[in-house]
């Protein structure tokens, strides 16, 4: 069997088969392919379009993630309830209730920072999905007691950046980032500022951490949609040469006459902007943890990607030495606004895989007696049970769940409701709840009461849903931890779940639900 899905045609990329089902299984090709067929394949979209079908589309409006079916994913494990005590209260019925359960967690490595749910919502950089709903994700994350990262190039794609002497003093948009957090902050949770290799270069957090008052800074070698850096699309001629100026590689050169002639007669209506890939080096890694500190970063983050097991080990090591406050790990499968389609596809381990190999390492720095980092662990996390798994198979050291499309989702549906409300153009699946808005969110006047009427009436309409969306799987995650008898993050452990297949259970070190307890069982039974 093969494991892609949709080789060669896909939603994702707005390409089809003529023949439908009827396809090649390993080339993705129709059974026959016909002379004559307009071509809407992916193979003859690329003879017609060529490189603009390597993203998913349309771009700027969609986030996308990977349809590959891995071997084994979280679906593999089940979660493992008792009938027996309570782990972090009394064990009374009175007392151990569902709404009991504790989701706080800490992060820092002095467990200073404080998260009111074990959600961190990784890095959302310049894509202009990202950029049209960050103020309402980040008011959301903000009113819920969570963390969030602001991704990379946001200064450098700021229209109206001032830049002097090759560094970044002014921003607009990072400062409106930042404030967008802060202004709802009630003093748990945290904003982030990432880099890249370019935003390294123009020196971005040390500037939101001098100017805008940031507290954490996360240092990227990647994610788990695509092993190479940042793409973005420019629709003018003026924007390309802008970016170009600044560092980027875009292509095609806007600074060829011949291209700049080409895009005039309308030979191509977008240029694409890359970010560079960064080199991993022990010394320089921690030379700049150092600088940052001394900048008066207070917290100091690092997020890897998909990348080969020996990478994984470097990234482990290295928080490790410079005792980084945050260490998020993201698999292959995950989310983001603008990869490669098949890249996001075919590249990396999955996070089930990753994160496998993530605990035996973190496991032998804990035998050594080194210092182990809060970690976070991303990747495809969407609902309650993904976030009880993904706690179990790395306990103790998964301290949070990493999410990015999921929450944007949310923030994104929130504002479109509240959008309608306010047209009187409600979608019937939410109107027969109410037309107001406090009647079809179901959160909204438990918020008006938390933040007063005046602050309610300023809340960006998307934060909403992000809140709502958050307490759903708050209480989710806390139905599952009461049936488990886990009444904090704390006591969650790896034999909370069972593999169901043996190759689940080879693969993770999750006992195989078969050979679960079969110690406690012979005492038992005598």
């Amino acid at each position: 069997m093969s494991y892609s899905k949709g080789v060669n045609a896909s939603a994702a990329t707005l390409t089809k088969l003529r023949t439908g089902e009827s396809r090649c299984p390993y080339s993705g090709m129709c059974v026959t392919c016909l002379d004559g067929c307009p071509g809407l394949c992916e193979i003859g979209k690329s003879a017609v379009r060529g490189k603009e079908v390597l993203y998913p589309q349309p771009f700027g409006k969609i986030t996308s993630a990977s349809e590959k079916d891995y071997p084994i994913d979280y679906s593999h494990f089940n979660i493992m309830g008792t009938a027996v005590g309570a782990h972090g209260i009394e064990p009374d019925p009175d007392k151990a209730i569902f709404p009991a359960v504790n989701l706080e967690t800490r992060l820092g490595q002095n467990g200073d920072l404080v998260l009111d749910l074990p959600i961190v919502v990784a890095a959302m950089g310049s894509t202009n999905v990202a950029a049209d709903n960050w103020d309402h994700l980040a008011a959301g994350v903000a009113i819920a007691g969570c963390g969030i990262a602001i991704g990379e190039n946001v200064c450098a794609m700021d229209p109206n950046v001032e830049i002097k002497d090759g560094r970044v003093v002014h921003s607009p948009n990072l400062e409106r980032r930042v404030k967008d957090f802060q202004n709802w902050s009630h003093g748990r949770g945290f904003v982030a500022v990432q880099a890249n290799v370019e935003d390294t270069t123009l020196k971005v957090q040390e500037y939101a951490i001098e100017k805008l008052g940031v507290e954490a800074v996360e240092l990227k070698w990647g994610q788990g949609a695509k092993d190479i850096g940042g793409e973005v699309k420019l629709n003018t001629l003026e924007r390309a040469l802008q970016l170009k100026s600044r560092g980027y590689i875009v292509l095609p050169d806007p600074t060829d006459p011949k291209v700049q002639e080409a895009y005039k007669a309308g030979a191509f209506a977008e240029f694409e902007r890359h970010s560079r890939i960064g080199m991993v080096e022990y010394e320089s890694f921690m030379a700049r943890v150092e600088e940052l500190r001394r900048c008066g970063a207070r917290y100091v983050f690092l997020k890897t990607g998909a990348y080969r097991p020996a990478d994984l080990a470097r990234a482990v090591k290295y928080a490790s030495d410079a005792k980084l406050d945050l260490l998020t790990v993201d698999g292959a499968g995950g989310g983001t606004g603008m990869s490669p389609w098949r890249m996001m596809n075919e590249w990396g381990i999955p996070t089930v895989y990753i994160q496998a190999l993530l605990v035996k390492y973190l496991d032998r720095l804990a035998a050594k007696g080194a210092y182990v980092p809060p970690v976070a662990i991303a990747g495809g996390f969407t609902l309650e049970d993904h976030m009880f798994k993904g706690l179990a198979m790395g306990a103790p050291h998964i301290k949070a769940i990493g999410m990015a499309r999921s929450a944007l989702t949310a923030a994104m549906v929130g504002k479109n409701i509240g959008e309608a409300i306010k047209s009187g153009k409600i979608p019937a699946e939410y109107k027969k709840y109410g037309e107001s808005l406090e009647q079809v969110f179901v959160f909204a006047c438990e918020l008006k009461n938390k933040l007063g009427a005046e602050a309610f009436a300023k809340l960006p309409v998307g934060a909403i849903g992000v809140y709502s969306y958050f307490e759903r799987l708050a209480q989710g995650l806390r139905q599952f931890m009461c049936g488990a008898r886990k009444f904090a993050l704390s006591y969650i452990t790896r034999d909370d779940i069972a593999a169901l297949t043996k190759e689940a259970a080879e693969i993770s070190g999750i006992r195989y639900i078969m050979d679960l307890d079969a110690e406690e069982v012979e005492q038992i039974l005598g």
